[in-house]
């Protein structure tokens, strides 16, 4: 699958199997009208800027509960940014005045962390990928990174369809657990 012509829901769908491509142009898709969204409730930037955050990681972590039958992607992710900007003016922690010192100087400063963590995470994957044996680490190449259908792989690596696939397979299975268990602390 390629991303960046991919459907919302496949994105949605890679997202729940943990593909860092795949949320990746979902938040770049969709960041624009969820920071709109959590901005008209709030009515701060840096408040706004934070749901975005909380809502986004929400979609990483609780992909699979996105149901297409209720709605598009789209629809859902701007449910949860907005959802959670009511959340927050109704819990109290809505304030447009009063900052405390430190928090006036927290604020002055722009997060990096989005960008620092896109790194780390492109970092890990490239990682895991490189760990992956010869056979299987091509033909993800050649899929994520060329844009290559299995069809083509197959042509390219002159190898039955079926061995393409299944390569795939288990090439993704391998990045799954590497990536998991980079994540959760492991040593990979």
């Amino acid at each position: 699958m390629n991303p960046k012509t991919a459907s919302d829901e496949a994105l949605m769908k890679a997202v729940t199997e943990k593909d860092i491509a795949a949320f990746e142009e979902l938040y770049d898709r969709h960041h624009p009208a969820a920071l709109a969204v959590a901005y008209r409730v709030l009515g701060d930037r840096q408040l706004a800027e934070d749901v975005i955050q909380e809502t986004f990681l929400a979609v990483w972590r609780q992909a699979e509960s996105f149901r297409p039958a209720l709605g598009t992607a789209r629809t859902w992710l701007l449910s949860v940014a907005r959802h959670r900007a009511i959340d927050i003016t109704r819990g109290g922690a809505f304030r447009k005045e009063g900052l405390f010192l430190d928090e006036r100087v927290f604020l002055a400063h722009p997060d990096v962390w989005p960008e620092v963590s896109r790194r780390l995470d492109r970092q890990r994957v490239r990682q895991a990928i490189e760990a992956l044996p010869a056979e299987q680490k091509e033909a993800i190449m050649l899929a994520f990174y060329g844009g290559y259908t299995y069809q083509e792989i197959a042509e390219r690596l002159a190898v039955p369809l079926g061995t393409v696939k299944g390569r795939m397979r288990l090439g993704m299975q391998k990045l799954r657990g590497l990536l998991l268990d980079v994540g959760e602390g492991g040593t990979h």
